[in-house]
């Protein structure tokens, strides 16, 4: 057995693409060194075992292994996270605490969506990669560490370092030996085998025959797009093997597992990649969208129901408002009395403002907070993002919180 085989038997990992192949190759040969690591890819294409494989290989593998995930820690507290602080160092810390790299050292530690850190935890990172040195907040003592750093993102590390959000010497000082791990649809011919495993798992664990697929379903699987990698796929196969009946698994059945938008989407490999600020952009303009579709919805119902009040008016169906307006000549009502508005508004001849990318994300992150009352958390949930990603919208937009 190769040892590219046998990792993939430790730590269950399933496929035989080339691509793959060559990630695992690439983090057996740099495991014996110190050299740092950068792990690249999709959201759930499965980056999280690169760094237990290169700790497992090395020479560190009796030290610690810490994960750490620098987007699920507020931007106030990262810095006391990753490298420790004294005992009255801020509100709160009520002794003194040791950081990830204080108690990692000897070990490795595994930097997970790296590009999530602010500018000032990033400078102290670099000085921590480039010396080994640290000072815990609220100390002027400088500490060594011996501390293997692997770093992983799904964000585009050189269009975040050209938007100004995370540095070039940070990214050129992790990147020393960069894997890219393949998304989902690069490796076809491991569809089937995932899924046949994720099936299997979920029979054992809940005590039922397991789903199995005809050719059309193999083909529609191989030929899916599948923008969450294998995270998804594990969630269509989970939801499948509960839910259909059937244990043979036909191409109409799984289609309706399968997002539309996305079927049938070519593959090609090395494909663009969108990263979450795209994303999250992406999902602001759908919301606005249909609040927009909702706005008109409700001017149609209140229109046709004010002309249901004019007499003489026959009623139809609210399509065109333009329509159902007659020609008249200016000021003419209509015969409806004129609205009484609570405030004058100035009219001018300057043509309107046609509104900008920018200028839609804002009104859409005002229009969260005020909904869920400055609160951050809630605001970001409701838009799709996470709390720092709407930390650092609300710093470009430049949006004052009530």
């Amino acid at each position: 057995m190769t040892e590219i085989a046998t990792v993939k038997q430790r730590f269950g990992i399933i496929g035989n693409s080339p691509l793959l192949d060559r990630a695992l190759d690439v983090a057996l040969r740099v495991a014996p060194t110190d050299l740092t690591v950068l792990v690249t890819g999709e959201s759930g294409v499965g980056k999280e075992f690169f760094p237990q494989v290169i700790h497992a290989s090395s020479a560190r593998k009796h030290h610690k292994y810490i994960a750490v995930n620098c987007a699920a820690i507020p931007e106030g507290t990262i810095d006391s996270e990753l490298f420790g602080h004294e005992k009255g160092a801020f509100t709160g810390a009520l002794e003194a605490r040791k950081g990830y790299f204080e108690e990692a050292d000897g070990g490795t530690l595994f930097l997970d969506e790296v590009a999530e850190l602010p500018h000032s935890t990033q400078a102290r990172l670099l000085r921590v990669l480039q010396t080994g040195e640290f000072i815990r907040v609220g100390s002027s003592k400088v500490q060594k560490t011996d501390v293997r750093v692997v770093a992983a993102t799904n964000v585009d590390l050189p269009q975040a370092i050209a938007a100004g959000r995370f540095r070039e010497d940070l990214y050129y000082r992790l990147g020393t030996v960069p894997i890219a791990v393949p998304a989902l649809r690069e490796r076809p011919e491991d569809i089937p085998l995932l899924f046949r495993k994720f099936a299997a798992d979920v029979a054992v664990q809940y005590r039922m025959p397991a789903v199995t697929l005809d050719d059309g379903a193999r083909q529609l699987l191989a030929g899916y797009y599948w923008r969450g990698n294998i995270r998804q796929l594990k969630n269509v196969a989970e939801q499948i093997s509960a839910l259909e009946q059937s244990r043979i698994i036909t191409a109409d059945m799984l289609r309706r597992y399968l997002p539309e938008q996305h079927a049938g989407a070519p593959m090609a490999a090395g494909s663009v990649r969108m990263d979450d600020t795209m994303s999250t952009e992406r999902e602001l303009l759908y919301k606005v969208l249909f609040d927009m579709r909702a706005d008109i919805n409700d001017l149609k119902r209140m229109l046709s129901e004010v002309l249901q009040s004019v007499p003489g008016h026959h009623p139809e169906p609210v399509s065109d408002i333009k329509a159902l307006l007659p020609s008249a000549t200016p000021g003419d009502n209509y015969g409806i009395p004129a609205p009484v508005f609570a405030e004058s508004v100035d009219v001018t001849d300057d043509p309107p403002r046609s509104l900008t990318k920018a200028d839609v994300q804002r009104e859409q992150i005002v229009r969260a907070l005020r909904h869920n009352n400055g609160r951050r958390r809630e605001a970001a949930a409701e838009l799709f993002m996470s709390e720092r990603t709407l930390y650092r919208k609300i710093k470009e937009l430049g949006i004052e919180e009530e």
